[in-house]
């Protein structure tokens, strides 16, 4: 069987991701999103969470917010985004994690960081830290991936993303209409 299948299936989806994402019609049709009311807004919340899309998201989500109330965007865009991390969420829990492990194991076979970082100075850091990055206009990967090699359930981890996502764009989207000449 292939060692690390999901290693290269995740290089594989960055390659494309570039690709596509620097074709300009599909771009030109995600921006587009933006005119589809609270569908754009779902899908808005979707793209919101990734590096490679996370502009886009914005962009959708602020042209919502000429017709749509902060506090709509907020929820409706708060539930794309979860949709958007737990599938980061399952691929950093599931074989992902298998198999950086197997490469870390390699690298500091003593495993010096993983004592430092589940040492109980720095073991409630990681879901801290990871949520800080989710309620941020930051990229959720991180975030989502210093959760995911945490203990946190799935239903705990759902629930936190939509709180966290919400806040986070209904923050950005009212930001842009206190800020907007």
């Amino acid at each position: 069987m292939w060692k690390y299948k999901n290693l290269t299936f995740f290089c594989i989806s960055l390659i494309i991701a570039f690709i596509v994402f620097s074709y300009e019609p599909f771009h030109i049709f995600l921006i587009s999103l933006g005119n589809l009311g609270y569908i754009g807004a779902f899908l808005g919340g979707v793209l919101f969470v990734s590096i490679f899309t996370v502009v886009t998201g914005a962009v959708v989500l602020l042209v919502l917010a000429e017709s749509l109330s902060p506090i709509e965007i907020g929820v409706i865009a708060g539930l794309g985004a979860v949709i958007g991390d737990f599938t980061i969420f399952r691929f950093v829990k599931g074989n992902l994690a298998t198999e950086l492990k197997s490469i870390y194991d390699h690298l500091d076979g003593d495993h010096h960081l993983i004592k430092l970082l589940h040492s109980k100075y720095f073991g409630w850091t990681l879901p801290v830290i990871g949520a800080i990055v989710i309620a941020s206009p930051l990229p959720d990967e991180i975030g989502v991936s210093l959760i995911g090699i945490s203990k946190m359930k799935t239903y705990q981890f759902l629930v936190i993303s939509f709180i966290l996502n919400a806040v986070g764009i209904f923050l950005v989207v009212s930001a842009s209409l206190v800020i907007k000449p």
